[in-house]
């Protein structure tokens, strides 16, 4: 696949910020257990779909209902009837995007399941659907764990990358000041990546 450049740097890194930043000194169970404590922290993501009819990406605030894949793939609880499910039916992929006031972002590429079966919504069903889905009144559509319009979106994670930073705000602050004056790129964050190779083994034997 072609790639976009629009210089040349020689022997020197294009992408100096990420060559900074990268830590590829951890184990997997290191990677996973932080990322999956921070998207614990976060409670909501950005899932992001791809709109059929004008084939534009569109993304929604989204609640964690449960985690599966020791810990890596992501379940979430939805009305059956909203635009998201028409657009992952016609495109399974998606994205479910994290963040935090510090800075601090995970990204989870994965392929989606719609389901709708009653065993696995009663196992991650939770009350305030009911304010989300509201009670129509005709004994069925009530916003239970019985509600037909209620379904599982399980997102099967195919990859991860993400940002965490053990600095405090005024040493990031002044990793960006320094850089500013300097030209010296700030070390603000360790970026790491979590690929699907990993993740198959992580399910399958997660140490």
């Amino acid at each position: 696949m072609a790639s976009f450049s629009n210089t040349d740097t020689g022997s020197k890194p294009s992408d100096p910020y990420h060559d900074k930043n990268v830590d590829n000194e951890v184990t997997l169970k290191q990677k996973v257990e932080v990322v999956t404590e921070f998207v614990s922290s976060c409670k909501f993501g950005m899932m992001t779909t791809r709109n059929p009819t004008s084939n534009t990406l569109v993304s929604r605030c989204m609640a964690i209902a449960g985690k599966e894949g020791n810990g890596l793939d992501l379940i979430f609880t939805t009305n059956t009837e909203s635009h998201k499910t028409d657009e992952l039916k016609m495109d399974p992929n998606t994205n479910i995007s994290f963040y935090d006031s510090s800075g601090q972002w995970a990204s989870f590429a994965g392929d989606t399941t719609i389901e709708t079966d009653r065993d696995v919504i009663k196992k991650y069903y939770s009350p305030t659907l009911k304010a989300w889905l509201g009670d129509l009144g005709d004994g069925v559509h009530d916003g239970s764990e019985n509600d037909p319009r209620i379904c599982i979106i399980r997102v099967k994670t195919k990859s991860v990358t993400y940002a965490i930073t053990d600095k405090t705000v005024l040493g990031r602050v002044a990793e960006v000041a320094k850089g500013t004056i300097t030209g010296e790129v700030a070390g603000v964050n360790k970026l790491r990546e979590i690929s699907e190779s990993e993740i198959l083994q992580w399910r399958t034997n997660p140490e």
